[in-house]
Order: C-alpha cells, then structure tokens, then sequence
C-alpha cells in the first residue's frame, strides 16, 4: 500500500459500507503481497529441496523474502527462520521427556495465533537450554525459571501456566505498573533468580497500545549475565514479541539488543504465516526445533515451506522497510483525530482514554477508551453500531461476554471502566472521513443505550 494505492475494502467492507477499525486484530492483505503469492503460485511451485529449476526458483524466492525480513528489523538473512503450521501449536516432541522437559504437547492447546508457533519456540528453547547447562558435572539441577509481564498475549501465557501446572517450570508474571502501563525494567529486574533462564517481554501491548521498555531491559540483563556467567549461572535470554509493533514504528534488534524477536505477518498486512528472528541461530544464541522431519529451515523448523505465503510474506516486508515512517505518521494522524471528536462528541467527562499512561509511548493506531455510563459495556455499544467494525479488545478473547479485559484491569483500570472498553485501531488507508463515520457511529449506539436505561 502507500502511494498510489488505495483498496477501499482495507477501509470499508464492500457489501455492507462498513468502517474496519480492527488492525490489531488483523490486517487486510496488501495488494503486492497478495500478488507475490499468487505470481509464486504459478511460477515458483516447485519443491524449494530440489535440485532442479523448478525447485531452485522455489528456493531462490525463499531467500530473497528471509532477506527481506532481516532488512525489516535489522538483523541477518541467516537469523531468520520461518514459521508455519498448526503442528506446532501442539507438538513439543517428546524427546527431552527424560530430562524433565516436556513442554507444551497434548490436548491442552488448540490452534492460536502464529505468534504462537515462534513463542513456544523460544520458551521449549529456554527451559531445554537452561537443563542442558544444569547436567554439567557440578552443576545443581533445579527446575527453569521464566520471567514475563502480566500482560502478555496468550501465546505466551498459556504455555507458561502450562509448564508450571504441570511442574516443568516456574514462572513470575511481573505486574505492569499502573502509573505507566509498562513492565518496568526494575520490577522485572526484581523477578530474577538463580535459575531464571528467559526474560519475555512484548514490544507493544495489543490492548492499551503501551510500548515497553525492552531496549533498556536487554541492557541491563546482558550486564546481568556477565555476572551470571561468572558465578557459574544459566544465561538468561531475552525475547520480545513485536508482533504489534512491526510496521507501526521502528524495530531493530540491534538496539533492541533481544536474543529472540517475534514476527507475524497477519499484523502488517501479510499473509498469516510468521518468523522468528534468532542472533546466531545455535551458534551466539541457543535454537532447538519442536518438531523432527525432513530438515527445511536447517531443521530448526522441519516442513516442507510454504514458498507462496513467505513470498507474500517478504513482499508485506518490504513495504514495511520502505514506507514504515509514513504509516505512522498518517496512523498517528488519525489516531488523535479520532481521540479528539470523540472528546467533542462526548464531552471530555464521559470518555475515558484507557491508553493514556504518564511517561509511556504507545502505538500510533491504538485508542482504547470507555464511554462511561452504566449500560454502556462495551459489547453492547459495538452491537447497536450500524457502521462500526471493531473490538473490546484481544480478538482472542471475544468469547469473553462482558468480562472486562484482564489486561486492562492489570494497568490498574478500574472494573466498572474497563467493561465499558473499545479497542479501536486504525490502519494504513484508514482517513479522518472514516472517524467522522465512525464517531457519529457510536453517538447513535449509545443515544439508542440510554434510551434503553430509561424508566
């Protein structure tokens, strides 16, 4: 997208003239994205392991979309490794079982999002890492530690409840202070022990919006692990999922300075499949695969690749690298204008902006806000909307009912507020005659609201 290039259906549903204000949730395809996988559904289907032309063309695609994704968040081509397929999702092997790691397989997950596939990557990698350092001779066993922020997405909270239900890990969920929204560097700093082997720490919350401080994180844990190594502990690794931060702001490892980054490209208008960044896969940084096969991916991720989806895939990056400071200019734009005319609409004493944090730097397309009142939760404002096409919150989390988002009531959000919450977030082509549609929107839903709290 960008210049020249305006697909009404990433603004409007075309048979119902709706406004889609849900691109934390997911995004529309891009139109050069789609068009590289179609142009390698025809011409690079060959099987990317052959040797002869059908197959190389397939591999030579394959390695010009990783080049593509490192160029994006400032990594090498060789410290990115593709993601795909719901196997992942629930398929820990086995192997490790003697050594008191079994990680996440069985009936207890079902398919979720691809930032799940990379996640329990880097989580199996940490524990099978931290336990393979414990068996040297001399060294104490004790089981792995991981340390993460109270307001992760579930790919990375429900395997980690997981483990620890099932006492193959410890894990402190550190809370997010609710003076700034953020994990703060201290606090988690607090959080680490011995036997902690993981720091995961999203880049931007998918809710509030709020960016955490995992440069200044990273910093002071590598200054950590100097210390550690001379005590003779585990390494703690770092991990950052930027699965909402890519194409919205500036990711580059290097400063980041993770060991791990999370790529998903449903959120950057790309197809739904993901990656994951690894400094020096199994040489600086430790990488071991979920699953066993046929040694695609140089066997950290085994299957043979989906060459059209990473086509579209570094086709959404390329966009990203090229454009990416024009998209958050223009979201920002809209974002605040979209925060002001709702104040104008509603009057400053009946909105209340969720996202708003002391000190703290959120995402440029990110409003989340209630309309105070009682009978006003926020899904029966969304279901007296006529125009309106967006969320409560996680799209995960709809079956919810009226609960108020955990997340929210984690920032210290007060119950009664975060049940009347919207998580509205704009896109590329989203316009200021779009907010104008939508505010006048919701001004309709809640007049229709109190007339139904009226005795």
């Amino acid at each position: 997208m960008g210049a020249g290039t305006e697909p009404v259906e990433a603004r409007h549903d075309a048979a119902e003239g709706r406004v889609y204000l849900d691109h934390n949730a997911t995004t529309p395809l891009a139109p050069e994205a789609a068009q590289a996988v179609r142009d390698a559904m025809h011409q690079a289907w060959g099987n990317p392991s052959s040797s002869h032309p059908a197959g190389r063309k397939a591999k030579e695609l394959i390695g010009c979309a990783r080049e593509s994704l490192a160029r994006m968040v400032g990594g090498r081509p060789e410290d990115i490794v593709f993601t795909s397929g719901g196997t992942e999702v629930g398929a820990a092997a086995e192997e490790g079982k003697d050594k008191g790691l079994r990680t996440f397989s069985g009936p207890s997950f079902s398919p979720l999002p691809f930032s799940l596939q990379a996640n329990n990557m880097v989580i199996h990698t940490a524990c099978r890492h931290f336990l393979e350092s414990r068996a040297r001779p001399g060294a104490s066993r004790g089981t792995p530690h991981i340390v993460t922020s109270s307001v992760e997405h579930d790919s990375i909270r429900l395997p980690l409840e997981q483990l620890v239900k099932e006492s193959l890990a410890e894990a402190t969920f550190v809370a997010v202070s609710p003076r700034s929204g953020r994990a703060e560097v201290d606090d988690v700093l607090t959080a680490i022990r011995p036997t902690t082997c993981l720091v995961s720490i999203m880049l931007a919350n998918n809710e509030t919006g709020v960016i955490m401080p995992v440069t200044e994180l990273s910093q002071h844990v590598h200054a950590l692990n100097q210390r550690r190594v001379a005590e003779g502990l585990p390494r703690i690794l770092v991990h950052t999922d930027a699965a909402q931060m890519i194409g919205k702001g500036r990711v580059d490892v290097q400063e980041l300075g993770v060991d791990y980054l999370t790529i998903v490209g449903h959120k950057f208008y790309g197809p739904r499949i993901g990656a994951l960044y690894v400094r020096g896969p199994s040489t600086t940084t430790p990488l071991h695969p979920m699953l066993f096969g046929g040694g695609q991916e140089r066997s950290f991720r085994p299957g043979t690749e989906n060459t059209p989806m990473i086509a579209g895939l570094g086709q959404a990056a390329e966009l990203v690298s090229k454009n990416w400071e024009a998209y958050e200019t223009h979201m920002r734009d809209v974002r605040d204008y979209l925060e002001a005319r709702l104040e104008a609409s509603f009057g400053k004493q009946r909105i209340h902006l969720n996202s708003h944090f002391t000190g703290s730097k959120r995402l440029c397309n990110t409003s989340n806000f209630s309309i105070l009142g009682p009978g006003l939760q926020g899904r029966r404002v969304l279901s007296r909307c006529k125009m309106l096409l967006a969320s409560v919150g996680a799209a995960c989390h709809s079956e919810k009912g009226d609960r108020p988002s955990a997340i929210l009531l984690s920032c210290g959000i007060p119950y009664e507020v975060a049940q009347n919450a919207l998580r509205l977030s704009v896109g590329r082509d989203t316009t200021r005659a779009d907010v104008d549609l939508v505010v006048q929107d919701l001004v309709q839903a809640v007049v229709q609201l109190d007339q139904d709290q009226a005795p």
